[in-house]
């Protein structure tokens, strides 16, 4: 009977489960970590995170093995370290050659390349932490080309903040995204300012993006209806450019334009 394929070996690109790229630059270490480790569940191979296992004791002698027992545990062995080398695959290809560069090294495993990542991005808490306080309280909405890439911007950094041990309360996190905020948000900065107790984060979330939705709508229409007026404003004007009738294929026409000349030059000149 065909053996089981285990399901880690049928995943074709890590990147579609774990989409974030960690560097030493964005930080997202918690939110890189508790993806992976969300799919080490799945994919039955959250044990690779632990140090390599010791081979089981066997209750036999080695003289009293048989070959089955002897080839099942080859078995086992060579599909472990299988297992632990897609995993650290894995890793290798969510973290940025910079950081590949640090923790590489010659017959390492899962567990210890896990673990160095998780050393880099603990240590120096304290500075860390500061650095991340300044860039949240830098962080304002006019330097996102939208709603939605402020407030993701905001939640990564409370995520790096907890990462090191300095979360903020949900209604910190609230209030830092209100003031962040510029004036043509201020109606509904002070909306949700005043609420009694201030909603969460992931509600005031949905609330910026309502009214970002409804002012793009407002904007969108406007500029649409002053295109449609100008189109019609710009529809009515006269043709100027339309031919004029050709007096020459008139009977008398050379005579008419001549009285006509005439006429106009005594006005002009005499009033008569």
């Amino acid at each position: 009977m065909e053996s089981k394929l285990h399901p880690a070996i049928t995943v074709s690109n890590i990147r579609h489960v774990v989409p974030i790229l960690l560097d030493n630059e964005t930080g997202q270490y918690t939110s890189w970590s508790e993806l992976f480790k969300i799919h080490f569940r799945a994919y039955q191979v959250y044990n690779h995170l632990l140090p390599k296992p010791a081979p089981a004791a066997s209750s036999a002698s080695k003289e009293k093995q048989t070959a089955e027992d002897i080839a099942a545990a080859l078995a086992a062995a060579d599909l472990w370290d299988r297992l632990d080398a897609i995993v650290l695959q894995w890793i290798y290809d969510t973290i940025s050659l910079d950081l590949i560069n640090t923790i590489l090294k010659p017959n390492t495993t899962a567990h210890e390349a896990w673990t160095t990542l998780e050393t880099l991005f603990q240590d120096n808490k304290s500075s860390r932490a500061i650095y991340l306080t300044q860039k949240l309280n830098n962080t304002c909405l006019d330097n996102f080309e939208n709603m939605a890439a402020y407030c993701q911007e905001v939640k990564v950094i409370c995520d790096q903040l907890a990462s090191v041990e300095a979360p903020l309360t949900d209604a910190k996190m609230v209030q830092q995204l209100v003031t962040g905020l510029n004036e043509q948000y201020e109606g509904i900065a002070m909306l949700i300012s005043n609420l009694q107790p201030l909603p969460s984060f992931h509600e005031a979330r949905s609330k910026l993006m309502r009214e970002y939705d409804r002012k793009t709508n407002m904007t969108l229409h406007a500029s649409q209806n002053a295109g449609a007026a100008l189109h019609a404003t710009t529809s009515q004007k006269p043709d100027t450019q339309a031919p004029r009738p050709d007096l020459r294929s008139t009977p008398d026409a050379s005579a008419d334009r001549g009285r006509g000349r005439s006429c106009g030059r005594g006005r002009g000149r005499f009033g008569g």
